[in-house]
């Protein structure tokens, strides 16, 4: 595509300023792709993270975009007045009803709204707002507050009830402009819009599809809105905030779901997930993540001592929690089993690690159990274990579980996402939060040698079979010339074009990370 049509890559709170699966299958994607001219455009905190990984000479262009802090340059523009502002205010009324009252904004049959209408119709406006530089202004004006405290307080409104208040107005409004900052980037007319994730990273592609006709890919690894709600459930919000950025985040899926050309999920869980949220089914295409065999080869013996391993970034959403309960109910049966834990602590969850550090004293193990942080040679952590485990309570199709299976390790792992289409009959799948079920899963595995070692074949086999990084990196090969209007190129069976790469290639994604700053391990 060094003709014609470019890809702009938007991510949010990932590549190439952090470490990750996400960010791994995004580093993936363009260093196997030389051909292709990418521009990537990060949401980030703010604006200041430092890049991460090494941009490979075909990435052209990569911007930063803040969320946070104060409003981007050139927003300082007059509140509109007269016509504008009438016809402002009507927009910005439609689109909060669109998210507190979707059946009133469709016209009652609940259905989502046409495109001349409702959250889809207003968006575009707010778009062409951003563009101008005047969006945050009027986001911070009195009209926009009076307008969300008349809509929060509509008869029959759940938020009437919840009796909103001018806090709760300011809380919500200020949140609602750093979300809606994205509008304002404008993505290149001649290039294809990739959003690597539902939410936020679909706005510059929303906007770019309505207002400039590019195309538009939506690619899923964890289910975004499904995350937002879990989060939320703890946010320090009132019920109208909460009831108003939950809204927001639930059109903007469907509005992505709709508009998109193409959606890329990585597993069939995903892709149910997006027919029900409105997505056509002729508009969904699957595709693995992918791992190189050669990067993760087979691991060899195991330990001499009984060890669990798991490798990802500490996060409340990989709920080790469950993890440490699950090991401490097998110490008790098992007094030299050993738990080693791979990756970084992110910022933001040194609390979490903290309050690991004093469950597994609660819990008696605490001897038992070292925090590896970030490892240069990943594949090093699959083999430091007798199974690999993950307890996640939510997932898409996670690196680490492949990864592991290239390895020649079982694995142990949560129900969730894409998870028990990658381990298939090689590992085993149990409920989520559920420590006891995990504990004894894990036991079983541990306590019979022959089965762990036939599962540890039979999961390298299922990797090297389904899910390598030559079928998903080809896969959006085509999938790019085909939005791009260009011919679809022949596939070659048996062309193993991962082997010619150039072996720092290799070095990196086995690092997770990249050569200059000599960090290389991370989180999945």
């Amino acid at each position: 595509m060094s003709h014609g049509r470019h890809v702009t890559m938007l991510t949010e709170g990932t590549y190439p300023h952090v470490h990750g699966g996400v960010s791994t299958w995004c580093d993936q994607l363009v260093r196997g792709m030389p051909e292709v001219d990418f521009n990537v455009t990060a949401l980030t905190g703010t604006g200041r993270e430092p890049v991460s990984w090494e941009l490979p000479r075909n990435v052209y262009r990569h911007t930063a975009v803040p969320l946070w802090g104060p409003p981007p340059r050139g927003s300082r523009r007059a509140v509109p007045r007269g016509r504008a502002h009438r016809r402002f205010t009507e927009t910005y009324e439609q689109f909060l009803l669109s998210l507190l009252d979707p059946a009133h904004a469709t016209g009652g049959d609940g259905q989502h709204p046409a495109e001349d209408g409702g959250f889809s119709a207003a968006l575009t406006e707010l778009a062409r707002l951003a563009r101008t530089g005047g969006l945050a202004t009027v986001l911070r004006s009195e009209t926009v507050l009076r307008t969300l405290m008349a809509v929060w307080n509509r008869p029959g409104l759940a938020t009437a009830a919840a009796r909103p208040t001018v806090h709760d107005a300011l809380t919500a409004t200020d949140l609602l402009e750093h979300a809606l900052r994205p509008l304002a980037v404008r993505i290149p007319a001649d290039s294809v819009a990739h959003a690597v994730s539902s939410g936020l990273a679909t706005l510059p592609a929303l906007a770019a599809k309505r207002l400039d006709g590019v195309p538009f890919l939506l690619t899923e690894h964890g289910i975004y809105l499904r995350e937002r709600y879990l989060g939320y459930r703890t946010a320090a919000q009132r019920w109208p905030v909460k009831a108003l950025l939950l809204g927001f985040y639930r059109e903007l899926n469907s509005e992505g779901y709709r508009q998109a050309d193409l959606i890329t999920p990585c597993n069939r869980y995903n892709r149910r997930w997006e027919e029900r949220g409105g997505a056509p089914s002729d508009k969904i295409r699957t595709v693995y993540n992918g791992v190189d065999p050669h990067a993760f080869p087979e691991a060899g013996p195991e330990p001499e001592v009984p060890t669990l391993s798991w490798c990802g970034r500490i996060d409340p959403i990989k709920d080790l929690e469950t993890l440490l309960r699950a090991y401490a109910f097998m110490r008790a049966e098992l007094p030299e089993l050993r738990l080693r834990l791979f990756g970084p602590v992110p910022a933001g969850c040194e609390g979490y690690r903290m309050r690991l550090e004093e469950l597994a004293a609660e819990l008696g193990v605490a001897d038992g159990i070292t925090y590896e942080g970030r490892i240069d040679k990943v594949a090093e952590a699959y083999a430091a274990g007798s199974i690999v485990m993950l307890s996640s309570i939510s997932e898409g199709f996670p690196f680490s579980i492949i990864e592991a299976m290239s390895c020649g390790r079982t694995t142990v792992s949560t129900d969730v996402g894409g998870v028990r289409e990658a381990v298939g009959d090689t590992g085993l799948v149990v409920p989520p939060r559920e420590p006891e079920l995990m504990a004894r899963a894990t036991l079983a595995l541990l306590r019979d040698d022959a089965r762990r070692a036939e599962l540890g074949r039979l999961s390298r086999q299922r990797v090297v079979e389904k899910f390598t990084l030559h079928q998903s990196v080809d896969g959006f090969r085509h999938i790019y010339r085909e939005l791009a209007g260009q011919p679809l190129l022949p596939v070659h069976a048996g062309d193993a074009w991962t082997q010619r790469l150039a072996d720092p290639w290799y070095r990196e994604l086995a690092a997770w990370g990249h050569p200059r700053s000599g960090t290389g391990g991370g989180a999945r």
